[in-house]
């Protein structure tokens, strides 16, 4: 059964259809609504208070927030924020205090850790729009962080503000907006320094128009930068000591809780099921077992106390949402086998990524915790213990 009113097999796709929506457009009643419902102060630029920032970030723990006075038109006279990211709740308030003091935010951690979808969320509810966005590589070049040219234009008419163009940071500048650096660290350090004036002086010069009075882009109030960093990226492309001074460093840690985490990755994997055209048809137990492993091997530690040998690479919640998805897709469309049958196969296609070693890692934790837990009865760890052949 699909989820759509049209045949999977119709080729037309509406113009509306896509794989995935910006945070402000995915959530943009309950933006409306906040906006609409905190009338506390703001700071300058800003499009919620940041008390009503940090409810859309982590929700509002099931209390349905009501509108003062008159009710709103097109807004609901009460609304319930649903909680977008799993994590500390104090971790996002330092966040937003430090994007109300106009610093930048540094956002580090593990690969697969929510970094970038934090600061989606962040960079929607504080401006409302997170499409000011620099994609860090080693092909990042300076132009992106500050300004090129339209060299038709250029060569017609020489350098003049209308062959000016913006980067996502000078766009940020000039609009009073949130500008995100995404994997800031796989940037050249020649680029990354690119912003230390820009975070220091809080103005771009553009010393091509140094005849007109668009020569200098002085930053609207609300601009600021939300960086991320991958831990495993360290020493790529190190940061230098200036640039780190005019960050805030906050640190995003792996879930600590496992009913959250396997909350979030049923959450998850149903809506990508679901943009695939399916049902999820993937049980608990079987994405409580992908949820276990996943924990077992990413700690070093089972559930049980057992030691567990880690492998190299890490086991995010990002990857075992991938697992779980595919998983679903498979039940949906290759139908007629135990789902449990291909976990063991998809675990080995996580955990080769990096290290070869890390599959003899695998069989360690299958000879290890999953045979003891067959041992102890359980149907359903006997049954993987069997599947120990398809992790070849």
């Amino acid at each position: 059964m699909t989820v759509t009113d049209t045949p999977a097999t119709e080729p037309a796709r509406t113009a509306a259809a896509r794989q995935s929506s910006p945070a402000e457009e995915r959530y943009a009643d309950e933006l409306a609504f906040l906006a609409a419902q905190d009338t506390g102060p703001r700071p300058p630029g800003w499009a919620l208070t940041p008390r009503a920032v940090v409810t859309f970030v982590c929700g509002s723990e099931g209390a349905e927030l009501t509108l003062p006075g008159r009710r709103r038109a097109g807004l609901p006279a009460k609304l319930a924020i649903a909680p977008k990211f799993v994590g500390e709740r104090a971790l996002v308030e330092r966040c937003v205090v430090t994007l109300a003091g106009e610093r930048g935010l540094l956002l580090t951690g593990e690969p697969g850790t929510a970094k970038s979808m934090l600061s989606e969320l962040l960079a929607a509810a504080v401006c409302g729009t997170s499409a000011l966005t620099v994609q860090g590589t080693a092909g990042t070049t300076e132009d992106a962080f500050r300004y090129g040219w339209n060299y038709a234009l250029l060569l017609a008419q020489g350098p003049t503000s209308q062959a000016l163009v913006d980067s996502p940071v000078l766009s940020a500048m000039r609009t009073g907006r949130v500008v995100r650096v995404e994997e800031i660290t796989r940037c050249l350090p020649e680029v990354q320094d690119a912003l230390v004036s820009i975070l220091s002086d809080r103005r771009v010069s553009v010393p091509e128009l140094t005849a007109t009075e668009d020569a200098v882009v002085a930053a609207a109030p609300g601009f600021t930068v939300i960086a991320t960093a991958n831990l495993r990226d360290r020493g790529v492309s190190e940061m230098s000591a200036a640039l780190k001074r005019r960050f805030n460093f906050e640190t995003v840690a792996p879930i600590a809780d496992a009913d959250a985490e396997a909350t979030l990755i049923r959450r998850q994997a149903v809506a990508a099921v679901q943009r695939a055209g399916a049902a999820f048809g993937v049980d608990d137990a079987v994405l409580d077992a992908l949820v276990t492993v996943f924990r077992d091997l990413r700690s070093g530690r089972s559930a049980e106390g057992w030691d567990v040998e880690r492998p190299g690479t890490v086991m995010s919640t990002a990857e075992a949402v991938q697992v779980a998805a595919s998983l679903g897709v498979a039940a949906a469309y290759l139908p007629g086998g135990d789902v449990l049958d291909l976990l063991p196969g998809h675990l080995l296609g996580v955990v080769r990524k990096d290290d070869p070693a890390d599959h003899g890692r695998l069989l360690g934790y299958w000879d290890g915790p999953v045979r003891r837990r067959a041992e102890d009865g359980s149907a359903m760890w006997r049954r993987l213990w069997d599947l120990r052949g398809n992790l070849r």
